[in-house]
């Protein structure tokens, strides 16, 4: 993802360096990867995307996430934190993340797990210290090959 800039983050309360990518960046990875015809398209789909993972995974780790990318897109992440809730995400399986991805992103089924991979791949690029490892933990087993599978081949479950 061309040239990136350091600046100081934080993960898991602990100051860090951390490669920061810029928002136009980000998005024109996602659009470029997806295929997507506009850069709205891939706007839409990253909100769809990191709105469904931050609902699905714990406050704390949102958080962490949030602040290792663009503000703008950090903000997706952030919407979703409730501090009314236990901190641990709602649960749900890769069937309800697709139909969360696909009612914000207007992508139907495959589709829609096809975008969260793509946007899953530029998040992987675009965050250091293990941030997605931790992501795909959280998650339920059937839900982490949407994580980390990239953009291109087969997905394996």
């Amino acid at each position: 993802m061309g040239v990136p800039s350091w600046g100081t983050g934080f993960l898991y309360g602990h100051r860090v360096e951390v490669i920061t990518v810029q928002h136009d960046e980000f998005i024109g990875q996602v659009q470029a990867r997806a295929r997507l015809g506009s850069r709205g398209d891939a706007e839409r789909v990253t909100r769809a995307v990191l709105e469904a993972i931050g609902e699905r995974i714990p406050d704390g780790l949102t958080g962490n996430l949030a602040s290792q990318l663009p503000r703008e897109i950090g903000e997706h992440l952030r919407r979703t934190e409730r501090p009314d809730r236990d901190g641990t995400g709602e649960h749900f399986d890769r069937n309800g993340f697709a139909d969360r991805v696909s009612e914000k992103s207007g992508y139907d089924g495959p589709g829609a797990i096809f975008v969260a991979r793509v946007v899953c791949e530029v998040l992987r690029e675009a965050t250091t210290g293990g941030v997605m490892a931790k992501v795909r933990d959280s998650l339920p087993p059937d839900l982490r090959p949407v994580v980390m599978a990239g953009s291109s081949g087969r997905m394996r479950d």
